[in-house]
């Protein structure tokens, strides 16, 4: 079985394509998921704590895939997938460490929506929900995913 449509020299999926992602779309999906996140965090929308919690994080992590997609382009959807979730656990993890200047950037309203503040082991699920969402989303919506046709 080959990754190519037979005579048409196409990829058949995402994967398999050496095609770059359309970087607008990306960047439309950042600002969409990262106004949605905000949202989802204020008090406008009357949800939950644990949704309003564990929701913002997963958006938070989605918005972080569609960065890496805006920056790697031609990435498969696995190393995006790699990337956006050791880069928000990363971000998790780096909450367990107290420095003065780290502290003084996260009291910053910028700060503590990249930072976070305080490790919460639960955070790490919901970031890997918001990811693998992103790959969903990736495969289910075809502008998300890769362009099919040459790139300039």
């Amino acid at each position: 079985m080959t990754d190519r449509n037979e005579g048409e020299g196409m990829p058949v999926n995402g994967a398999a394509c050496r095609a770059a992602r359309n970087r607008a779309v990306c960047a439309v999906a950042v600002v969409l998921v990262g106004g949605a996140g905000l949202l989802w965090r204020s008090r406008f929308l009357p949800l939950p704590a644990f949704l309003t919690k564990y929701g913002g994080d997963a958006l938070w992590a989605l918005a972080v895939f569609f960065s890496f997609g805006f920056v790697f382009p031609r990435s498969t959807t696995l190393r995006l997938f790699l990337a956006a979730l050791g880069f928000a656990w990363g971000i998790e993890f780096l909450q367990l460490y107290h420095a003065p200047w780290i502290d003084g950037l996260r009291s910053t309203l910028p700060g503590r929506i990249i930072l976070g503040s305080t490790f919460n082991a639960p955070d790490l699920l919901a970031y890997a929900v918001g990811v693998v969402l992103g790959v969903l989303l990736e495969r289910i919506v075809p502008a998300l995913g890769k362009t099919r046709g040459p790139q300039p």
